[in-house]
């Protein structure tokens, strides 16, 4: 039985190399897999998920109105896929969950959702929070806090590296704009920007 994974974490846990990964052990074996990535996230090239240790790979993009079962039930209809891997998975909205899990459990496809839980102000994405609603199995990544803890929160740095507090739940960035921190030091430094 197809199932809908959850895998989360914090920013800088290697969710999309993992991605990438799973990936290509499917198609080592010579299955398909069908690869998503959020049109919103143009850090990189367009249709193309990219980790910070430089592994990348073609993947179709989605926004808030792509219909994810109908793109997919087409693609496994012509190529039997093995796998749907969908990368920056708090930007799905919450049709996009569940035609997901639609996938699983309908087309008997798995599907395996990488992203953030949380926020840079420990909010809840739609899309992250619809998967740990759902989501067959839930994994959490591990990424490292400058202490040493498992980091869990995504701290919004401005330029000067001062936390940021305040703004738009969605501003793209990476090591330049965010910093992973355990609990501990998110909330430290929150207090002092606040």
């Amino acid at each position: 039985m197809a199932k809908l994974y959850f895998y989360y974490a914090s920013m800088n846990a290697g969710k999309s190399t993992t991605l990438l990964q799973a990936s290509f052990n499917y198609r080592e074996r010579g299955m398909d897999t069908m690869l998503f990535t959020a049109a919103v996230d143009d850090r990189y090239r367009p249709g193309v998920i990219t980790s910070r240790i430089g592994l990348e790979s073609p993947a179709h993009v989605f926004g808030p109105d792509t219909d994810l079962y109908a793109a997919i039930a087409a693609r496994h209809g012509e190529a039997r896929l093995a796998c749907v891997l969908v990368d920056e998975a708090q930007f799905l909205t919450r049709a996009q969950v569940f035609a997901l899990a639609a996938v699983a459990d309908e087309l008997g496809v798995p599907v395996l959702a990488y992203g953030l839980r949380t926020d840079f102000r420990a909010e809840l994405f739609e899309g992250s929070a619809h998967l740990l609603a759902i989501a067959d199995e839930l994994i959490e990544l591990k990424a490292v806090c400058e202490c040493g803890r498992k980091a869990t929160m995504n701290m919004r740095i401005d330029a000067a590296g001062r936390p940021v507090i305040d703004g738009a739940q969605t501003e793209i960035g990476g090591n330049d704009r965010y910093v992973a921190l355990c609990r501990r030091h998110f909330m430290a430094r929150a207090r002092a920007a606040g």
